[in-house]
């Protein structure tokens, strides 16, 4: 049986990727902190699942790690465990600091060491998988896009230490020879996201009546990646990337905040109108820019269309219009999120 160590399985990108990975006969050990982002709702499907391994712990726990390392022998690790929320970043780096630089080179000790005592065959099948983002790029302007060569610039705490955890995952390879593989994505949207980010953020204020907040002008351009492409194409460079490379995964559908605000609106018209029969787009109100907010991401994914023939299935039409349906679906779940009685329940947890 396959085994993939992930952690952060329990976030929004790394929860995605491990239900289609149980979905798919994998066997998952799901390591999590369950810190605020990490939500063991999103798992309810597989609780009991005997391909499903849920831990919970810090990658910063050496010896924790290299116990899952030896007890379950994955021939993977993939690495979504991240602090991510940028204006979380601005109020209180050291966290950041914490879990994406000091807890990302504590988990690549842990993996040198095992991949290093493995036979000759299990060190050439392993692989490490780090994901990452686009963010440590910096900005663009109106023209251009992000290639796996573009010169880091990052331009806020969160990016700061994920570009400080992508150049230690270099150095691990070019230092120990650990097989490594780094991916760089978009804004990812879908099921299971958080409702501090802007889609489902945009969602859950309008369906509560309240004002919608749109940055500066809200003509701050990103390119938007539906999460179930995503972690299709972070299965296919686990199987056939190029050990030391990295690979730019984007969605080919760049958007200005305010459209995808609108597009929201649009289709919540549609589907539950307000009582009043005004339009949700009467509640957007535009609220003071953050500090140093990047103008444009724009990922040009190439290399990994050309390399290993991923490009994504979904246009940003269809994705949003599966995302809107699925949190009316699913307002449980949301409603969990926003009370905070997600946070009361760890079952299932193996210490």
């Amino acid at each position: 049986m396959t085994t993939w160590l992930v952690t952060g399985g329990a976030g929004f990108i790394g929860g995605n990727f491990v239900l289609e990975a149980v979905a798919r006969g994998i066997r998952v050990i799901n390591l999590d902190a369950l810190t605020y982002a990490g939500n063991r709702d999103t798992l309810r499907s597989i609780e009991a699942d005997t391909h499903h391994v849920f831990v919970h712990g810090d990658i910063g726990d050496r010896a924790l790690v290299a116990r899952l390392l030896a007890e379950y022998r994955p021939e993977a690790v993939v690495n979504f465990a991240a602090e991510s929320h940028v204006d979380r970043s601005i109020d209180g780096p050291a966290a950041f600091i914490q879990t994406n630089v000091v807890g990302t080179l504590a988990l690549l000790e842990a993996v040198r060491d095992y991949w290093k005592a493995s036979d000759a065959a299990a060190k050439h099948a392993f692989r490490f998988l780090h994901v990452s983002t686009d963010e440590v790029y910096g900005s663009l302007g109106e023209t251009g896009k992000f290639t796996e060569t573009t010169a880091y610039a990052p331009n806020s705490p969160y990016s700061a230490s994920k570009a400080a955890s992508d150049h230690l995952v270099r150095a691990f390879h070019h230092t120990y020879g650990l097989p490594v593989l780094t991916t760089h994505c978009s804004n990812n949207y879908g099921p299971y996201h958080f409702p501090e980010k802007l889609i489902p953020l945009v969602i859950a204020k309008a369906l509560a009546g309240e004002p919608l907040p749109v940055y500066g002008d809200g003509k701050q351009v990103r390119d938007w990646l539906f999460v179930s492409d995503h972690c299709e194409a972070i299965r296919t460079v686990l199987a056939a990337g190029r050990v030391g490379e990295t690979y730019n995964v984007g969605g080919n559908a760049e958007k200005q905040n305010i459209e995808v605000v609108n597009a929201i609106c649009a289709l919540l018209d549609q589907r539950c109108p307000r009582e009043d029969g005004q339009p949700r787009a009467s509640q957007i109100t535009y609220v003071t820019d953050r500090p140093g907010h990047d103008r444009r991401y724009a990922i040009d994914a190439s290399k990994l269309r050309d390399e290993l023939g991923w490009e994504p299935k979904y246009s940003f039409e269809c994705g949003i219009a599966q995302t809107v349906d699925w949190y009316l679906d699913n307002q449980d779940w949301v409603n969990r999120v926003l009370d905070g009685s997600y946070r009361m329940e760890r079952i299932g947890v193996v210490a």
